[in-house]
């Protein structure tokens, strides 16, 4: 078989492995996705397009209920963990095996193995989910070619630890800049200190104390961190600007209007000069009451938790579809150099979405 393709017969942990050791970093996802799409084609039970890097497919068997599995193929910027490996105790390490190629293994399982399922099945699997919300993939789509999302009900196999994780945080960033005055480092009172006047910012964050809201049963977690400060000029020149990068995760039962301008008003008094909304997306309610979530809940057993990050849960609950995250992997590990899934959550999900599917 070449080497740029995938073979479906593998079980889930090997395609899992497989998918790893085809990097994908976001921006570079075009041959995962030829490969994806080639693999889809060969299946004559599907119809397949593809908008860009976004390949979907579907079953068209007139059933009375439409199932989306959706599932990013990018992965952040790999870390020296690629290619993968199975260890001893069957834990496959490796860049996105939680975040999320085990999902994608598990949505290719499905599409390979249930050319009959019990609903009409869409299989969306999508780029540049990791970097700003203008760039995701399942947004082109959505604008692009809103029937391909069409659906009663929809999956994202995000890592949830093979748990049930209803709605999603939003997640807003924001840039604060503080101004000042340059001079010579030698004479320092000649100028003012762009750097020394984020200080306030840096303090006030540093007493945060995050909301915890019980949300239908669930108790999501904010944060307001810190993840970015720019600022200087010369090693001997007072800077004139210094730039602190926020990130807000909050709880979906804030809107994005609420969510800005309680960050507006946390920092009002910290001397910020300029406020700059960098990249903003809504969270998503859980939703767990809703007939066709309820169904799936009872199928795959469990109990639900809350889904703290986001995911694109949000954009499908913009589009009237109920959704909840439900994957193999382990949110606690996404994105760490250590990333890593256990294998029989892979097999685990994948057979309970079979049984939901089929019987």
């Amino acid at each position: 078989m070449p080497e740029t393709a995938l073979d479906l017969t593998l079980d889930g942990p090997a395609l899992t492995a497989r998918l790893i050791d085809f990097p994908s970093v976001s921006g570079d996802e075009k041959p995962l996705a030829d490969a994806i799409e080639d693999a889809l084609r060969a299946l004559p039970h599907l119809t397949v397009d593809r908008h860009g890097n976004n390949v979907v497919a579907r079953t068209n068997l007139g059933r009375a209920e439409r199932v989306v599995l959706a599932g990013h193929i990018d992965t952040v910027p790999i870390a020296d963990n690629v290619p993968s490996r199975l260890d001893e105790n069957g834990i496959l390490w490796g860049c996105g095996t939680s975040d999320m190629k085990s999902g994608v293994a598990v949505q290719l399982r499905i599409a390979a193995t249930v050319p009959e399922p019990n609903r009409d099945l869409t299989f969306v699997f999508y780029d540049n989910e990791e970097v700003a919300a203008h760039l995701n993939g399942l947004g082109h789509v959505a604008e692009a070619h809103p029937d391909w999302l069409t659906g009663d009900f929809a999956v994202l196999l995000e890592p949830s630890d093979a748990q049930v994780e209803g709605g999603c945080q939003g997640t807003l960033r924001v840039h604060l800049r503080t101004t000042g005055e340059r001079a010579h480092s030698a004479r320092s009172w000649m100028g003012s200190n762009a750097i020394h006047a984020a200080g306030p910012i840096l303090a006030r964050l540093a007493t945060y104390e995050p909301r915890r809201p019980v949300i239908d049963g669930l108790r999501y977690h904010e944060g307001l961190n810190a993840v970015g400060i720019e600022g200087g000029v010369a090693t001997n020149v007072i800077p004139d600007e210094c730039t602190v990068v926020i990130n807000y995760r909050y709880a979906p039962d804030r809107t994005m209007a609420e969510a800005e301008a309680h960050v507006r008003e946390y920092f009002a008094d910290c001397g910020v000069a300029e406020f700059i909304v960098d990249d903003h997306t809504g969270g998503a309610l859980p939703g767990l009451s809703h007939p066709a979530a309820a169904a799936f809940m009872e199928a795959v057993g469990g109990s639900a938790q809350p889904k703290f990050g986001w995911t694109d849960v949000s954009r499908f609950s913009a589009l009237g579809v109920p959704a909840v995250n439900y994957g193999p992997g382990d949110p606690l590990f996404a994105h760490k150099r250590d990333e890593h899934v256990a294998i029989d959550r892979i097999t685990h999900c994948e057979e309970r979405l079979r049984d939901w599917l089929t019987t």
